[in-house]
C-alpha cells in the first residue's frame, strides 16, 4: 500500500493539471485554495480535535472557501474579513467549552524528567 501513494498522487496532480489546462475548472488560484484546504484538514487529521485545532483547522478551511467565493463570485474583502472574524470568535468560544478536550503539551512544554542512577 505504501508504494502506491506516490504514483496515485502523481496521477491526481496530472489529471488536475490537465483539467485546468482545458479550462474545465473555474479560473481561480487553486494552489492557494487547495493549500489552505489541505492544511486545515491536515491539522484536524494529524492533531485530532482539541482546544487548539478547533480554531486553526476550520479557520484554514473557511479561508479556502471564502477565497474561492471571492475569486469565483466576486465576494468582496469587505465581506470576507468580517465573516472570518465572526467565525474565529465563535470557534474561540467553542474552544473554551468543557466538551472540547485540551491540547496535548508540545515537546518543548513537557517537564524534564530527571534521570536517577542506582548504584
Amino acid at each position: 500500500m505504501r508504494g502506491v501513494i506516490f504514483p496515485v498522487v502523481l496521477i491526481v496532480i496530472g489529471a488536475g493539471w490537465l483539467l485546468n489546462e482545458i479550462n474545465y475548472f473555474p479560473s481561480v488560484s487553486w494552489i492557494v485554495i487547495l493549500g489552505l484546504l489541505v492544511a486545515g484538514i491536515a491539522v484536524l487529521a494529524l492533531e485530532g480535535v482539541n482546544k487548539s485545532t478547533i480554531v486553526l483547522g476550520p479557520m484554514l478551511i473557511a479561508g479556502a472557501a471564502t477565497t474561492f467565493l471571492r475569486q469565483q463570485f466576486g465576494l468582496g474583502l469587505s465581506v470576507q474579513w468580517p465573516v472570518l472574524l465572526i467565525l474565529c470568535g465563535c470557534l474561540m468560544l467553542l474552544a473554551r467549552s468543557k466538551w472540547i478536550k485540551p491540547a496535548p503539551p508540545k515537546p518543548w512544554e513537557k517537564p524534564q524528567q530527571s534521570v536517577t542512577r542506582q548504584e
